[in-house]
């Protein structure tokens, strides 16, 4: 699943990036040149880690409308994952995670609210039934096969009000980089979530740490979300690859995609909702 950037480009998209957040960080209502000179995005949003208002984020919008793009960290996602959570909280990912006995939102849950567990012919009887907003709808509620194995299949979770702001829709395709080390990966969208937020098998295409315990990296990964692009259906580790490369080669490529110095200078919105 890996697509390396050449160091060339890499160090392009740093200094856009980096061009683009300190304009955020100086907008006001009316306009400003960015310190990237003349670039083609205009700001969709800031977003704050966290979901309130520190450590914003900007999220920039390609002026084409064919993609939205921020850099962030990644934050380990183990939903999906048949050996996700389990009742003695032994599982990939720490119980909390998947929220509360109130309020179960990463495990399937039966009419009156109780997790379901999963049955001897399951991938892992005893464990609980993690799920994924995105999933194969054919399939039955507690069949675990359903949801998008995050130990499998690339993904990334984005907060439900900036998909919606972008256009994206559960099943649509992206482009991660680790702007550390180079390494990249298509991904698809199956989970509403934090900003900045990856399944296990993306962080490993990365050479992030996948472990969802303690795993993840802080900052430095750059999201690029096409809306729009996929079928609103789960996908396999293959076909997310084959589509990536076909929308990226239609984007004009990683240099296109992530040059700056082209087009007149940002309107810069607010940046509220």
């Amino acid at each position: 699943m890996r697509k390396r950037a050449t160091p060339a480009v890499l160090v392009a998209v740093f200094l856009c990036m980096s061009g683009l957040a300190r304009s955020a960080e100086s907008a006001s209502k009316d306009r400003v040149i960015d310190s990237c000179a003349d670039s083609n995005r205009t700001l969709l949003a800031t977003w704050g880690r966290d979901g309130q208002h520190a450590s914003e984020v900007p999220i920039w919008r390609a002026q084409d409308g064919n993609a939205f793009l921020f850099v962030s960290g990644l934050l380990i996602d183990a939903d999906g994952a048949p050996n996700a959570y389990n009742p003695d909280d032994t599982g990939l990912d720490e119980l909390a995670n998947a929220g509360s006995t109130k309020n179960w939102n990463g495990i399937v849950t039966d009419p009156r609210g109780n997790p379901l567990l999963q049955r001897e012919e399951d991938p892992f009887p005893g464990y609980y039934v993690s799920c994924t907003s995105l999933a194969e709808k054919s399939k039955r509620l507690s069949d675990p096969s359903r949801y998008v194995d995050a130990t499998k299949i690339p993904y990334i979770a984005l907060p439900e009000a900036i998909a919606e702001r972008g256009g994206a829709r559960l099943g649509d395709l992206a482009f991660v980089v680790n702007l550390r080390n180079g390494k990249s990966s298509f991904a698809i969208y199956a989970d509403i979530g934090t900003l900045g937020e990856g399944s296990i098998a993306l962080a490993e295409s990365l050479g992030i740490s996948s472990n969802a315990r303690r795993g993840g990296e802080s900052d430095g990964v750059l999201y690029v979300v096409f809306p729009s692009s996929g079928n609103m259906n789960p996908r396999s580790a293959d076909d997310i690859q084959g589509e990536g490369e076909r929308l990226l080669s239609d984007s004009g490529g990683v240099d296109k995609l992530f040059s700056c110095g082209r087009h007149d200078d940002i309107a810069v919105s607010n940046g509220e909702f």
